[in-house]
């Protein structure tokens, strides 16, 4: 068996070197570049299982970097590795695809055990069956809101309609679209999320459609999801020429890659999620209104959490088991006193 590829991206000689050292030490296969321009040789090289990416580099910073491999069609998980993070960043990078964040200086428990789960991530369903388990598991509640959200979704799972999912930042949106996408007949096929917000419309473009330059294909997130799902993460970030060009390749079932030529054909189904008030937007000139009338046949809202508070003790019991499992860390309970202050919070940020 082969073992896994890592490249290492890092300036500082010394890291990238007791990086190397550390995980030849493990048994796998590992490349070093010193800064962006290396890195892209070593990627088209070969292909990588796994991308450790410091941000701070002489030539190009690591997000420029995520956001230029996430608009080529990111193929492997990419972790993170920063001396001087902030949430910000993180949150940045979290949002263009990046599959963990660490900070030096490197903890070497942190450090095996963020790669080890980051090459289980990067694994299909048909080589990690625990990870599309993992995919698969339905919204967690008992309340009354939540066992009407996942009714709707095994009542709309079937069809092949666009599905435009609703709801405050935190909401479970994107939970929602993989449960339903785990429902459906297209359950085999892939589920391609792209999430625009941090890309430039030509950018966005781009990540969608996929491009064509000097002979080089770049295939695009519609073209990829194939007869599967696409997910698109927040509406409102693509640009108005970007909306149109969806919606022609949402009627027709088929589009042109940016500089191409010859039309591509896909039927995946589109399932759109929005934070934003959509009919506000329509009426400030964001949003194109014919777009939103093909993408709003079947509306689903996804409760914040504070209309179904009940569900907190069951969301405590599910992320503590999940981290317990995923960190090794021991069980901990909490006491029907802290369970009730819980449940008395507001929660702006929601799950």
């Amino acid at each position: 068996m082969t073992s896994p590829h890592i490249l290492v991206v890092d300036d500082e000689r010394e890291i990238r070197n007791l990086v190397r050292e550390i995980l030849e030490d493990e048994g796998y296969d590992v490349a070093v570049a010193e800064d962006g321009q290396a890195a892209r040789e070593a990627r088209q090289h070969r292909r990588p299982d796994l991308i450790l990416l410091d941000i701070w580099m002489p030539d190009v910073d690591g997000v420029t970097l995520l956001k230029e491999w996430t608009q080529e069609g990111l193929d492997c998980p990419v972790v993170m590795m920063s001396g001087h993070g902030t949430v910000e960043t993180a949150v940045e990078a979290t949002r263009l695809g990046a599959y963990d964040f660490i900070e030096k200086p490197l903890s070497l428990a942190r450090l095996q055990l963020t790669v080890d789960r980051a090459l289980e991530s990067g694994r299909g369903p048909q080589d990690n069956p625990a990870a599309a388990a993992m995919e698969a598991v339905e919204p967690v509640g008992r309340s009354s809101a939540m066992r009407e959200l996942r009714e709707q979704i095994r009542r709309i799972a079937g069809h092949d309609s666009p599905v435009l999912i609703s709801g405050e930042a935190g909401a479970g949106k994107r939970c929602i679209a993989r449960y339903l996408h785990t429902l459906s007949p297209r359950a085999d096929q892939p589920l391609v999320e792209v999430s625009v917000s941090a890309l430039s419309p030509e950018q966005a473009a781009a990540a969608l459609f996929g491009s064509e330059e000097a002979g080089r294909v770049v295939q695009g997130a519609l073209e990829r999801a194939g007869r599967g799902t696409l997910l698109i993460d927040e509406l409102m970030d693509l640009d108005l020429q970007t909306q149109a060009r969806l919606l022609g390749a949402l009627q027709n079932q088929r589009f042109l890659r940016i500089g191409g030529s010859r039309p591509v054909t896909s039927s995946a189904r589109v399932v759109v999620a929005t934070r934003r008030d959509l009919p506000q937007e329509i009426a400030a000139g964001r949003l194109r209104e014919d777009l939103y009338y093909h993408l709003n046949v079947v509306p689903v809202r996804v409760p914040p959490l504070r209309e179904h508070v009940e569900d907190v003790p069951e969301l405590l019991a599910y992320f503590v088991h999940r981290l317990v499992d995923r960190d090794r860390l021991r069980y901990r309970r909490f006491s029907l006193a802290a369970q009730n202050r819980l449940r008395n919070h507001s929660w702006p940020g929601n799950v």
